[in-house]
């Protein structure tokens, strides 16, 4: 396969927050949210692989090499831009995102069929064998591709259902400055309680589901539920620790967003507010 010096493909591809948290019991549910991430692969003389900035786990490298063809890879050195508004390491499904959208833009640069289940699969079986996640996170990487309300089986890499959320719905996220998080494995102490959960999601009561994850979740990680509480008093639809933490989410409408920035501003930490996203992932290839 031979492709043009300087072809360059950029995809696109947005973050999430958790309805149902999945490690303990392989399902889950997530919203995607407008914060966004960029992928940028460029084809230029040379050999390798360069990661632009310089990324410090392999998912990526391991994606690139299981999608590129090697006449590709042994050619070419491949630069990789990722610009991501997601902040890292808390909870709002970045590896999720990144993986997705190295997996889609590697496809539109070699004009493979853009098989959505293909790509995500690329994608969750690379955070699996680099040990980024333990589930493969096949919940929070549909949400970052599709947009809206996703329910899905992680270990069966199937999506159950997938619905636009309501286009003047907001998410407030708080980032607190302590990005300690709790020991993962209680989760499991809760797995019967998150299936409860999960049932709700799938029923399309996702502001129960996503309640009932934030008591577990905070309970099984030592979190500190006030925020939580205080962000529901003042008009969140249904508020959570998303992931693992330590960020929270608090979803509302428009009107409540000023008073639920004023709740977490009583805290340690930075406040983002976002759209929820129905926008697919996307990708576009550039010639030189």
């Amino acid at each position: 396969m031979s492709l043009h010096i300087n072809t360059r493909v950029q995809s696109t591809i947005h973050g999430a927050i958790s309805i149902v948290n999945a490690i303990s019991t392989g399902y889950g549910s997530a919203l995607g949210i407008s914060l966004k991430v960029t992928v940028e692969l460029e084809l230029q003389k040379g050999r390798g692989i360069l990661f632009q900035p310089e990324l410090g786990f392999n998912i990526l490298e391991n994606i690139i090499d299981k999608i590129l063809p090697n006449e590709i890879r042994r050619n070419n050195l491949i630069s990789v831009k990722v610009n991501s508004q997601i902040p890292v390491g808390m909870g709002l499904k970045s590896s999720s995102a990144v993986s997705s959208a190295t997996a889609l833009a590697c496809t539109g640069l070699i004009g493979d069929n853009l098989d959505d289940k293909i790509i995500l699969s690329s994608a969750v079986r690379a955070s699996l064998d680099s040990g980024v996640s333990v589930t493969g996170a096949y919940d929070d990487s549909t949400a970052c591709y599709f947009g809206g309300f996703v329910v899905a089986n992680n270990y069966g890499y199937e999506l159950i259902h997938r619905e636009e959320a309501p286009a003047d719905l907001y998410v407030v996220v708080f980032l607190p400055d302590d990005k300690r998080r709790g020991n993962i494995h209680n989760l499991y102490t809760f797995s019967d309680l998150f299936m409860d959960a999960f049932n709700l999601a799938k029923t399309r009561q996702y502001w129960r589901a996503m309640k009932l994850n934030g008591l577990l979740t905070t309970s099984a990680l030592s979190g500190d539920y006030e925020p939580i509480l205080a962000s529901m008093q003042r008009g969140a639809l249904a508020a959570s620790i998303s992931g693992n933490g330590p960020s929270i989410a608090a979803v509302t409408y428009k009107e409540h967003i000023e008073d639920i920035r004023q709740i977490f501003a009583k805290y340690n930490g930075i406040t983002l507010v976002s759209k929820a996203n129905n926008e697919k992932a996307s990708v576009k290839v550039i010639v030189g």
